[in-house]
C-alpha cells in the first residue's frame, strides 16, 4: 500500500466512521426511548421503536460491512498507518463509536430488567387473582351447598 493509498484509506474509514457515529447516535435515542416506553408498558410504541431500530441497525450493518475491507487493509499495516496525520482522529472516532455502542448496551439491559420486573409483576398478579378465585369459589360452596341429589328416586327409579 502507497501512502497515497494510506492516506486514502484513513480518509475513506474516517467518513464511514463518522457515517456509523451518526447512526449510533440515532440508536441511543431509539433505545433512550426504548427505556421509557419499558417503564410506561406502553408496548406498541415500543413496538414502533424497534422497527425504527431494526431500520437503523440494517443501516449501521450495510457501513460497517462497507468498511471491513478498508479497516482490515489499515490493521495490516497499523504501524506504518500510524505515522500517517489523521491517525489519531481516526482513533479517537472508533473509540467514540465503540462507547455509543457500550451506552446503547447498557440501555437494552436496563430495559431488559425493566421489561422483566414487569413479568414478575404480571405473574405474582395472576397468581393472586387464581388465589382468590379458588378463595371466593370454596366460600361459594360454603354459603351455598350443592343440593343432594334425591336419593330415593335414583334408586327407585
Amino acid at each position: 500500500m502507497t501512502d497515497a493509498d494510506l492516506r486514502d484509506a484513513l480518509v475513506e474509514y474516517r467518513a464511514g466512521l463518522e457515517a456509523e457515529i451518526g447512526l449510533l447516535e440515532q440508536l441511543v435515542h431509539v433505545a433512550s426511548r426504548q427505556r421509557s416506553e419499558s417503564d410506561k408498558r406502553d408496548f406498541e410504541r415500543l413496538s414502533v421503536e424497534g422497527e425504527e431500530r431494526d431500520r437503523l441497525t440494517r443501516t449501521l450493518v450495510a457501513v460497517e460491512e462497507r468498511l471491513h475491507p478498508v479497516r482490515a487493509a489499515l490493521t495490516a499495516v497499523r504501524d506504518r498507518a500510524a505515522t500517517v496525520a489523521g491517525y489519531s482522529d481516526v482513533v479517537d472516532l472508533r473509540q467514540r463509536a465503540a462507547a455509543l455502542v457500550s451506552r446503547i448496551l447498557s440501555t437494552d439491559e436496563e430495559s431488559i430488567q425493566s421489561l422483566a420486573d414487569a413479568e414478575l409483576a404480571r405473574r405474582a398478579a395472576v397468581a393472586s387473582l387464581e388465589q382468590g378465585e379458588t378463595t371466593l369459589a370454596a366460600y361459594r360452596r360454603v354459603l351455598a351447598p350443592a343440593v343432594a341429589h334425591a336419593a330415593l328416586v335414583d334408586r327407585r327409579g
